[in-house]
This record gives C-alpha cells, structure tokens and sequence, in this order.
C-alpha cells in the first residue's frame, strides 16, 4: 500500500479497477469484482490510521474519522459509489494525463474516430493550462464515481495529517450498484449513523445538486394467442406487433429524452423482449414533481389501451414500480445542508451553482430512508461514455470545499450551542 499517492496516482489507480455493475443480474452485488476496488479501499483507510474502517459482504465500504471537537455536531457523511456504468466498457481502462491542456482536440489513441473538441466540449475551454485526464479510446474512464471516490479519500489524508482541523464525527461510505439503481439496498444505515450526508456525484466545478428527478418504472405486457404460422390465420394475434404499435403509438413531439431538457419530465422505452404469445415493454417515467408521475403513467397506460382493444383476443397487463423520489422534498426540511455547503464553496472562492439533476443519485434514496444528502460536483464529464474526462483542478476544489465543509458544521454547531446556553440563562 501508498498512503502517500498523489490525486492523480489514486485517480488513476482506482478507474483501472474494472467496477462495472450489471442490471441483468440479481447477485448482491450486481459483479463480484466491484468488491476488488471496496476492500482495496478499506485496506488504504486503515492504513491512513482509520482503524475500524472494513468492507462488508454486500461491497459496501465503512469508516468512522472521529470528532476532535469539544462540542455536540451534527454527524456528516460523504459518500461515494465504486461501480460505473453498464453503458459503456469499464475493462481495461487506460487512463491518460494531459498536463497543460492547449486547448485544441484531443485525439484518443486507441479509437481515432474519439475526439474530444471544445465545440462538442466547451467546458474544455476552462481548463487551459490545466490538468485533464481521459481514456484511451476503447473504454469509459470511470470518473464517475471514481473521482468522488478518490477526492473523499484525499480528505480522508488530509483530516487524518492535520489534526488541527477541528470537525464533528465524519463518516464515509461507498457504495455498489449505484449506477443500476441499488446503492442504498443493502446498506447499514444504524452503522452508518449519520445525521446529514453529501454525495460526491457531481459535474462541473461549483454545480450543487439538491433536485432529482422523481422515478417509476412502467411495465406493460401483452399477451397475444398463439398458433402455428402454417395455421395462423384468423388464430394468431402477435403480441411482438402489438407491442410495436403502442411504441409508435406514443407522442413524437414530447415526452423523450430526445424531445426535452430542464425541467421537463419524459417517458422512455428502455427494454422490449417478447416472443409472439407474450410481449413487454419496460419503460421509465420521470419527472422533478412527483405528481406528474401519475398523469405521465395514465396517459401512457391510456395509450396502450386504444392499441390493444384493436385486437379483441389480445390482453394487457400495466404495472407500475416506484424507483425514486426527488430529494428536493426531504431536504427542504434541512436548510442547513445547503447553508453550510454555500459557506463552504464560498471560502474556497467557487461559484455556488445550483441545479437539478436530470436523473438521480444515491442521495435520492438516502434523503428517504434518513440522511437527507445533497450532490457535490466532481469535475466529471462525458460520464458514460468513451469521451469521458475530467479536470483535475475541479477535483482539487472538491477536496477543499470538503475540508471547509466539516469545519462549517462544527462551527456553526458552536455558535447554536451558545446560542442555546445564552437562552437558558435568560429563562
């Protein structure tokens, strides 16, 4: 083991370690080899001096760095996830450092036909004279979450090499799975113990996320008759076709990934299988309020309908699953979360940007079974792709809004404190 591995080194170290999960499977977790980068991370906790740090059976990641405060503060966590994407190949990552980026496309060398420009890539443009990182061409890099990984593990260093910086009891998970949508399914929240949490999941330098979309999965199955081809006529009734007419049947002009941005919600076909008996269409439906889930899935399933009453011997099955809910409706309960993060950002000189997430987080699910958390940026970009990167200044930034984010929340503890003692002797 290195305790003292620069950022890059453990950047580089950690996205070499294949970690992709896998939606298809019902193991926990989804790949065993996620557990390889889990207990490489417990091994490096304990080795910077975090004792009980360990990784647990399911791949989840522990670690307790102990309050060195006189006072009562709020137990802060920071959380990470050690998968990536199904998306995009996560085998064999070969990532490059380009030191004193110029500026002009880069040309990744294994695939010569991946190019990463400032017309498609304009935040490139901010990192001039700067350090970025990339793959080589055939692969993701792995920035996400990787790089939340690695900037939680630089402070956990820094916390551990300075102990004059004075901060409540901070926790640190990792988490599996994350990226197909079981994050938080086995995790051990009284272990965990923690009174707010902040993931580290998040884009550009400054960006704060505490809006998710909400999220349903939509099921429709079609059941159609069955009989030899050779003796079909007026018999068969193909479910497979049926199932084609309610995709086509569906809004051209709304309601697609491809169709809206901001904060409109959309309904998106992801899987179809089926042979000509049986046929489903797996679809998500996602919206920032929670209600329009409901108008979206009676519109949707009011589509169906109209297709399948064509086919009289034809019947249908509509089921809905609730996947996640925005975490804008838990944390606006806690206004601290995001006080404090803005003093924190403000002390480091970043811009305070706030914005929703088209999409979610293991914060969404965390802010609902207890630990209200919001979304930290990274500097990750062109996640899930063979494009993606990232910039090892904004990597930096997160490092240090999280070493004044502790500090925040102690001192703020401090002043409650007085606050609430100054009152009791009035009384």
């Amino acid at each position: 083991m290195n305790t003292n591995l620069t950022l890059i080194d453990r950047f580089c170290r950690y996205v070499q370690i294949d970690t992709q999960s896998d939606p298809t499977s019902s193991a926990v977790p989804s790949t065993e080899k996620q557990k390889n980068l889990s207990k490489l991370l417990a091994d490096e906790l304990v080795e910077m001096g975090i004792v009980d740090a360990h990784s647990d059976e399911f791949g989840y990641v522990y670690a307790i760095i102990p309050s060195n405060s006189a006072n009562k503060v709020p137990v802060v966590c920071f959380c990470a996830h050690v998968d990536t994407a199904p998306d995009c190949s996560g085998f064999h990552v070969k990532p490059i450092v380009h030191s004193n980026y110029n500026g002009a496309n880069i040309v990744l060398p294994d695939d010569n036909t991946q190019v990463l420009s400032p017309e498609k890539y304009p935040y490139l443009l901010e990192h001039i004279g700067q350090t970025i990182i990339t793959a080589s061409g055939n692969t993701l890099l792995g920035g996400d979450d990787k790089a939340g990984v690695a900037i939680i593990m630089e402070l956990a260093k820094y916390l551990q090499q300075n102990p004059t910086i004075i901060h409540g009891d901070v926790r640190i998970v990792f988490t599996p799975d994350e990226e197909v949508g079981r994050g938080t399914d086995h995790l051990n929240m009284q272990k965990l113990g923690a009174d707010f949490g902040y993931t580290l999941d998040g884009g550009a330098l400054g960006s704060f996320e505490d809006e998710t979309f909400s999220a349903d999965a939509a099921i429709i199955t079609i059941n159609g008759v069955i009989a030899h081809p050779g003796d079909g006529k007026n018999k068969l009734v193909n479910a497979i076709k049926i199932a084609g007419e309610v995709l086509a049947a569906l809004p051209k002009d709304g309601w697609s990934p491809e169709t809206t941005d901001g904060r409109q919600g959309f309904v998106h076909p992801v899987s179809v299988e089926g042979l000509s008996e049986k046929a489903t269409i797996e679809l998500i439906v996602r919206d920032f309020d929670t209600n329009k889930l409901l108008d979206y899935e009676q519109q949707l399933k009011t589509i169906a309908e109209k297709v399948v009453q064509q086919y009289p011997k034809a019947t249908m099955e509509f089921e809905v699953k609730e996947q996640y809910r925005n975490m804008k409706e838990v944390l606006d309960q806690f206004p601290q979360v995001e006080v404090n993060a803005r003093e924190a950002y403000a002390r480091v000189g970043v811009d305070f940007v706030k914005i929703p997430i088209r999409g979610g987080t293991d914060g969404s699910r965390l802010s609902f079974i207890g630990l209200p958390c919001a979304n930290i940026f990274t500097g990750m970009q062109a996640i899930h792709s063979k494009k993606e990167w990232i910039g090892v200044r904004d990597m930096e930034k997160a490092i240090q809004v999280l070493v004044e984010l502790v500090q925040v929340w102690e001192q703020k503890s401090v002043l409650e404190n007085c606050a609430q003692n100054t009152n009791l002797h009035k009384i």
